[in-house]
């Protein structure tokens, strides 16, 4: 109905000057002929002694041009019937060949024409406001989006190239054709009304595109990706807020997740003054308790907000059993942290070596950390240009004798960084195979192999495009939201009406949301991981941890409530 709506809205509409002229020609040449050979049927049927009306003459015309047949009105003489051969050829041109491509060229062609700018347009409404420009579509650009489609933010993808636009709108993304290094296109993406630019091309392309959104406002942020580190100065003074070195990040996270595996805890993150932390069960005293039975947040103060499990979060409740693969997400200070290790961390550094399969950016940036931890490593890599030191072995990850060669026999972990997710869960499955015991640490450059990763037998999975979506969207946030992991929030909220009045034991805020309360604030006092017996008021905000189905109900405990949690209003409600 809505195809049909478009054509018949389509054709009500008025024609170009062009196509109105030969509209109006066909037509009128269509109608001469029929008025010319209505006349001529006359005189040579007076010929042949027959006398018929002219309403007959019209009837016998069209009905002989579009091949329907002449009834009982025939001609007998040689001329009729010549005649009648002369209508019928030129109603078969005129009808089937002239009028079609008339209908083609000047209605259905414009009508898709009409139909693909509208599912790809070259502008987007002028009152779009706080929406994210993306100047490309890529893993990063994806984990981005899913984001902003559960925070309700609006977004635009800018393709340079039509055909690929409609593809992308067919596939669900909301896009824009035009060239990002083009002022007219961002004026038309409204850059001057986004809450952010991203900009993930090379590093050349990176700086065409800053320049050209400076030129069109100095105020929206524009977060840009770098991969070389000479790029970062030149991308800052082209105007970029925050220059971010994926493969830096990305790496040196994958050697913190090797660097502590004695249950010590490791700072991921602080919100509104309250540190956010990871501790590794395995290694740890903590193994085969239950939380109940530890007593963290008696004895030292410190929260424990939720448990991961390759890859899985899960709210700590009293019954959660902590095995070798847990993760404990805590809240604490500083103090309550260190006092957590001298409890709970065995105290040891990382003993052996470490073996790093891939030695790109992300592979030479663990290399940096383990060089400034003092932690042996060698690295693996096909490339002969890549190979520097006697640390770097050349040859394939998979083949044993190179494997052996760079002590996997001996080492502590493996570090499987390739750029190629078949090839990491390859290696993630024979590594394990080759050591039961060894600790893996591999990259995912696309969201959905994270879950593949865990199974194939790694420890910790990082994805390169959670990465970067989490950095830009904590820039976007700003303060109000922290991204711990892919799915997993550190945010602010007001207390949902329901819940006013009531202490946070008696909301049942946990069991009814999947949010678990890491700090309140009240009267500009921080409150870190307040007692059950706490009165939840109007004008108190709330810093919840949860992922983002526990934010979804939390939105729909309130009216409302989902423009606030998504940053629509600048305040709280009364």
């Amino acid at each position: 109905m809505k195809s049909l709506a478009f054509v018949l809205s389509y054709l009500a509409g008025p024609l170009r000057r062009r196509d109105r002229r030969m509209v109006a020609v066909l037509l009128g040449t269509f109608v001469v002929l029929v008025v010319v050979f209505a006349a001529i049927f006359h005189a040579v049927m007076a010929q042949e002694g027959q006398n018929h009306s002219w309403a007959t003459a019209f009837y016998w015309t069209l009905v002989t041009m579009t091949t329907l047949g002449f009834g009982d009105i025939t001609f007998t003489s040689d001329l009729g019937r010549i005649f009648s051969v002369i209508v019928l050829l030129t109603g078969t041109a005129f009808l089937l060949i002239l009028l079609p491509f008339a209908f083609i060229q000047f209605v259905f062609v414009p009508w898709m024409n009409r139909r693909d700018a509208s599912r790809a347009p070259r502008s987007i409404p002028a009152s779009t406001f706080g929406h994210l420009v993306l100047t490309r579509l890529g893993p990063i650009e994806d984990a981005l989006i899913r984001r902003a489609k559960q925070a309700d933010v609006d977004y635009v993808v800018l393709v340079a190239d039509l055909t690929e636009a409609l593809r992308l709108h067919d596939q669900g993304y909301r896009v824009m054709v035009g060239s990002s290094d083009v002022p007219e296109t961002h004026r038309a993406a409204r850059v001057a009304n986004a809450a952010l630019v991203s900009a993930t091309w090379p590093d050349t392309t990176n700086a065409n595109i800053i320049f050209t959104v400076r030129e069109i406002s100095t105020n929206v942020p524009v977060v840009a990706t770098a991969t070389k580190e000479a790029s970062v100065d030149v991308l800052e003074m082209a105007g970029a807020d925050q220059v971010l070195r994926l493969g830096q990040l990305l790496g040196r996270a994958m050697a913190d997740r090797t660097l502590l595996p004695d249950g010590r805890t490791h700072v991921i993150g602080q919100f509104a003054g309250v540190l956010i932390a990871e501790a590794r069960v395995a290694g740890s005293t903590l193994l085969g308790q239950r939380i109940a039975d530890v007593g963290l947040r008696k004895r030292l103060g410190v929260t424990v907000i939720g448990v991961w499990d390759k890859g899985v979060f899960a709210i700590a409740v009293p019954d959660t059993e902590l095995t070798a693969t847990s993760v404990l997400i805590l809240s604490a200070s500083q103090d309550q942290l260190d006092a957590y290790d001298r409890c709970y961390g065995t105290g040891s550094d990382l003993q052996g070596s470490v073996v790093i399969i891939g030695a790109g950016r992300v592979g030479r940036a663990a290399a940096e950390s383990f060089d400034e931890a003092d932690i042996p490593y060698r690295i693996i890599d096909q490339q002969p240009d890549r190979i520097r030191n006697d640390k770097y072995v050349l040859g394939d990850a998979a083949d044993i004798a190179v494997l052996e060669a760079a002590g996997i026999q001996s080492a502590t972990g493996v570090l499987i960084t390739a750029h190629d997710d078949d090839v990491n869960i390859y290696l993630a499955i024979y590594c394990r195979r080759l050591r039961p015991d060894l600790r893996i640490v591999a990259r995912a450059n696309l969201d959905r192999n994270v879950s593949t990763l865990y199974r194939a037998g790694a420890d910790d999975v990082l994805s390169y495009a959670s990465t970067g979506a989490a950095a830009m969207w904590n820039e976007f946030r700003g303060n109000d939201t922290l991204v711990v992991a892919e799915g997993l929030d550190v945010f602010r909220a007001p207390v949902p009406k329901p819940m006013r009045g009531k202490t946070l034991a008696a909301s049942g805020l946990r069991s009814k949301t999947g949010c678990n309360v890491v700090a309140i604030e009240r009267d500009g006092q921080l409150v870190g991981n307040p007692g059950a017996d706490v009165v939840l008021r109007a004008d108190t905000s709330l810093v919840l941890i949860g992922d983002d189905a526990a934010r979804d109900r939390l939105a729909n405990l309130d009216d409302g409530w989902r423009a606030i949690l998504n940053n629509r209003l600048a305040s709280l409600p009364d």
